[in-house]
């Protein structure tokens, strides 16, 4: 349950602290912008930002970047209802029925019912995690090295079944990042895949890697373009409408509920997250409604279930995140190497010395969602202005900004230059459809999947049969079996539910 001394050490932290709050309107708008403009991910706009919060503390840092993470996820949700075009993988449910009502002039409505359903979302996934977080630290201080282990291997292997392409490529692009990770030299002092450079000894900065892979590769697949959306037709957005869908959005809360505790179960579960969540939301909205032919057709209910789902997720993937310093996707890997940045390690040992910062996350994370309702009400006016930026503007403009920051993290050009590398390298990926997510997870997880595995034969003495002795560790990897047997049928579903409503 909730240490209350903790939390209450929180509350003084958060009010001391001034800049913990300046940071969050501005982290909102960053997301809600990246999130509505599609290819502009929430993962980029994290990935870009991520070096300005070096010059953060840590509590300052992470509420930047959560914020961001929040305002995307609804920022994702415009561009689905107006364009049919989700601008995060989070939204692809949300356009099932965003759209349809949008061509029935309803996008009032619509945006005003995905906005709220994304505030409630927010705030249930952050309250559930406030009562998880102490009883979740405590049951994962019994984990050794062989269950911190299968942890590892499960988030890798857990991205690489959700690749949309094949596992098989999923499966590559972690092995490739756990591969770029054990460049220079181990912690046993055995120096590996430098070829004798010795820009190589110190390995791959991660940092700049991951904002490479990220934010660099994007843009070098959208050159060429003069402009993100041409389609002015349903951009105008008034007030009236949006506070009407938002009101029968109130009004239907069970719904609401249904997807916020789905959404927050699934992103719970390492490397899965919004994605899922919200196609699982949908689909059980769908199936436990009385009208199901209705779904796919503008039914309000379609877009709260999607967005509350994938909202909500965002407090389930913190859960593994600060209990397990494993991240849950894209988001919470970069938040991952913001943790880094400022010396920080996730897991069991941070919560159980640090839970007043624990807290005052959570808590940062419950005010974010408030302020997400004013903000997104004002955003949805701009909406139809940021996607009439040029390309030529915007690309430069990102890659400069990457660029820059990367330099201030290593202080040399070594940053810049891991950025193009790494950007070549998830253009390449993208182009053939191997997942860059599992790629820059492989990349920080590999350490800590390294040092577990040196510890586990240490102890073990090379004997699998140590095994046997170790119950934790053989729950977790028959769950493991068992959670990816489902993500595979899930997976399956959710492409052949899609393919019926795209045909």
């Amino acid at each position: 349950m909730i240490d209350f001394t903790a939390f209450s050490d929180a509350l003084i932290l958060l009010g001391s602290d001034p800049l913990a709050w300046l940071v969050v309107i501005p982290g909102l708008l960053i997301g809600l912008v990246f999130g509505s403009i599609p290819g502009l991910s929430i993962s980029i706009a994290m990935a870009v930002f991520l070096p300005a919060t070096l010059y953060m503390d840590f509590l300052p840092a992470i509420l930047f970047l959560t914020a961001i993470f929040t305002g995307g996820g609804f920022g994702g949700a415009v561009p689905a209802i107006l364009m049919n075009i989700p601008g995060t993988s989070s939204a692809v449910a949300t356009a099932f029925d965003g759209y349809p009502m949008a061509r029935k002039g309803q996008h009032g409505e619509a945006l005003g019912a995905g906005l709220i359903a994304s505030v409630v979302g927010t705030l249930f996934g952050y309250v559930i995690l406030l009562f998880l977080v102490g009883p979740v630290a405590n049951w994962v201080l019994r984990l050794g090295p062989t269950e911190m282990l299968v942890v590892a291997i499960w988030g890798l292997l857990l991205i690489a079944v959700l690749n949309d392409s094949s596992v098989a490529k999923g499966l590559a692009a972690g092995v490739l990042g756990i591969l770029i990770s054990t460049i220079g030299y181990s912690d046993t002092g055995l120096m590996r895949g430098t070829f004798g450079s010795m820009y190589l000894i110190d390995g791959i900065p991660a940092i700049p890697a991951l904002i490479g892979l990220f934010a660099a590769s994007e843009m070098i697949n959208m050159a060429g373009r003069d402009y993100l959306i041409s389609n002015r037709d349903l951009r105008r957005v008034s007030l009236k409408p949006i506070l009407a869908g938002a009101a029968a959005t109130l009004r239907s809360w069970p719904q609401v509920l249904r997807g916020s505790a789905i959404g927050t179960l699934i992103g719970i579960i390492p490397g899965v997250g919004a994605s899922v969540a919200n196609l699982a939301s949908y689909a059980a909205a769908k199936n436990l409604s009385d009208a199901p032919a209705t779904f796919g057709k503008g039914n309000p209910e379609g877009v709260v279930a999607s967005e509350a789902a994938n909202s909500s997720s965002e407090g389930g993937g913190m859960v593994t995140l600060l209990a397990l310093g494993l991240p849950g996707g894209a988001g919470t890997a970069i938040l991952l190497g913001a943790f880094a940045m400022h010396n920080v390690t996730g897991g069991p040992r941070f919560i159980s010395e640090n839970m007043d910062i624990v807290y005052a996350l959570i808590l940062g994370n419950i005010v974010q969602a408030v302020l997400l309702l004013v903000v997104g009400l004002i955003f949805v006016f701009l909406a139809s202005s940021i996607v009439k930026i040029r390309l030529s503007y915007l690309i430069p403009f990102v890659l400069a900004v990457s660029m820059m920051g990367t330099f201030a993290i290593t202080g040399s050009m070594v940053g810049p230059l891991t950025v193009a590398g790494a950007g070549a390298l998830g253009w390449v990926m993208r182009r053939y459809s191997y997942p860059v997510t599992a790629t820059v997870v492989g990349l920080l997880i590999g350490p800590m999947a390294e040092g577990e595995l040196t510890r586990s034969w240490q102890i073990s003495g090379g004997d699998p049969s140590f095994l046997l002795g170790r119950p934790i560790t053989l729950v977790l990897l028959a769950t493991l079996v068992i959670v990816m047997a489902i993500l595979l049928f899930s997976r399956a579903y959710g492409r052949a539910n899609s393919a019926r409503h795209q045909a």
